[in-house]
């Protein structure tokens, strides 16, 4: 019985693990109204009793691969800024100031004074004021440079890029807390039904020690339900530390510190995966979610198809197909030339004496320049044309990735149908059997009581409630992760794509 829950809990486990997808994309705005100061013991309140809901918000807050995704979105904005300066006018201006304290002297010939003077003589001469002052401004202006141009458009992909990246990383954190809060869930049942089991023993074992003390029964029928609660003990230390195990996964997941104390909400025995609307309060919230994505029960071809144009890994691929076309043209690019102007606008003074800033109208002269520059790359090795090559070979590797993850979508897609159409299908079956379990057990309590049946009987209808249990749990948990994992492979999973997520820095 407890094998089938053990089971469980590890593939539970290895599922939010393989749910994490690293990915870029283009993103519609997505979903968390959790507030920016709020922390996790807020959300949590004074109940301490955590709805799926306010978990996936908590997530969405929280969890610290969102927040670097949205640090990632931040950066790209930056990086559109810095692709349009590449092509805006460099303006610069310059200022200087000098002040001779000896004013250099060079010997020059007598003979540029006197033509008399021997020829080789020199007399010295001064060159130069007390004070020179320099200023001016220059802009310059690339008016054709391809790869800039290139790079204008392949930053604003690259900004759509880290936006998809940003929807994709929420959908696998939701689908991951979705995952973590169904392991509480069945944890919690597997701990419940051992807690009842042990329970029932004991009790068993005090009304048979009353009977033997009667002489209804002998010390063997003791013997046999004190050795069947010795063997349920052990299991039942092991349940405990199970459930801690799960709710530390989900803290981890939430981004909140593993210090909170919460409990879970939620009743896998009583929740009935056919039907619309919850049977009980506890369950509300988790039909809800369930209910959040349409599923339908027969196969819908075209469904599948249209489901692989939202997943964040295809999209991810169309994008990186993209950017690897832009990058190809930025290297073609620089086999154009490259043209530039500039314009150059100075100013120069030379005073003798105090000096007065950039002297006066007969001491300063205005200078001004404008050019053009025309550069052609020639010939600069092989390096342009290898690194073409390499692009146009990873742009074909890309688009081969695109086709086998179209063929993984969906065969996942199926997968997951099949999950969910197998639970639908032996939901019925599930419950009668539940049904029956827990009325064959109470026949076999009054039969005893009445004196017609064993405590062997009641020993067996107890194991088969307790199967009946643990299958209808399973039942319910693999339906619930199997339509989060669907939701999830079909790109349409709940709390993404409406707003955009505030995070706790």
């Amino acid at each position: 019985m407890l094998n089938y829950f053990q089971s469980v809990c590890r593939v539970s486990q290895k599922a939010a693990v393989l749910v994490i997808i690293s990915t870029v994309f283009i993103v519609s705005p997505l979903s968390a109204q959790i507030d920016k100061e709020s922390s996790g013991s807020e959300v949590v309140g004074e109940q301490k009793k955590l709805e799926l809901t306010e978990a996936i918000r908590m997530a969405l807050a929280n969890n610290s691969q969102i927040k670097r995704s949205i640090f990632s979105l931040k950066v790209a904005d930056e990086e559109v800024t810095k692709a349009w300066s590449s092509v805006m006018p460099d303006v610069s201006g310059s200022a200087s100031f000098t002040r001779n304290l000896e004013i250099p002297v060079n010997f020059v010939p007598a003979k540029f004074f006197d033509p008399n003077a021997p020829s080789d003589k020199l007399v010295p001469l001064q060159f130069g004021t007390d004070n020179n002052w320099q200023g001016g401004f220059s802009v310059k202006q690339t008016l054709f440079r391809g790869e800039a141009f290139v790079g204008i458009s392949s930053s604003k992909l690259f900004k759509a890029a880290q936006s998809e990246n940003l929807r994709a990383t929420t959908q696998q954190i939701v689908t991951q807390t979705r995952l973590a809060y169904y392991s509480v869930l069945v944890a919690e049942e597997q701990l419940r039904l051992q807690e009842a089991t042990v329970k029932r023993l004991k009790k068993n074992l005090e009304e048979n020690k009353a009977r033997q003390k009667a002489g209804l029964i002998d010390e063997y029928a003791v013997l046999q339900v004190e050795v069947q609660l010795r063997n349920q003990q052990p299991q039942l230390t092991q349940a405990r530390y199970a459930v801690q195990k799960a709710y530390r996964e989900l803290k981890v997941t939430l981004g909140i510190p593993l210090n909170i104390q919460f409990s879970v909400s939620g009743d896998l025995n009583s929740f009935d995966v056919t039907s619309q609307q919850a049977m009980k309060r506890v369950n509300k919230n988790l039909k809800q979610v369930d209910n959040m994505t349409p599923y339908q029960f027969q196969k819908n071809r075209e469904l599948i198809d249209i489901a692989t144009n939202l997943r964040g890994d295809i999209r991810m691929l169309e994008q990186q197909e993209k950017l690897k076309g832009r990058e190809v043209l930025a290297i073609k690019s620089r086999f154009l030339p490259t043209l530039s102007a500039s314009y150059n606008l100075n100013w120069t003074a030379s005073q003798p004496g105090t000096p007065v800033f950039f002297g006066t109208d007969e001491t300063r002269a205005r200078s001004q320049t404008l050019g053009f520059t025309l550069s052609l790359p020639i010939f600069q090795g092989f390096e342009r044309s290898s690194n073409l090559d390499i692009a146009q070979i990873e742009r074909k590797d890309i688009k081969e990735q695109q086709r086998a993850a179209v063929r993984s979508a969906k065969n996942e897609i199926q997968s997951a149908r099949e999950s969910l159409n197998q639970a639908l299908e032996t939901a019925p079956a599930r419950q009668q059997a539940l049904e029956l379990a827990q009325e064959g057990y109470q026949r076999a309590q009054a039969r005893l009581e009445n004196g017609m049946g064993s405590q062997l009987d009641v020993t067996n209808a107890e194991l088969q409630l307790r199967e009946a249990e643990a299958n209808y749990a399973q039942m319910v948990y693999n339906y619930l992760s199997a339509k989060a994992q669907y939701d999830q492979a079909i790109g349409m999973v709940p709390f993404v794509d409406n707003d955009k997520p505030e995070i706790n820095e």
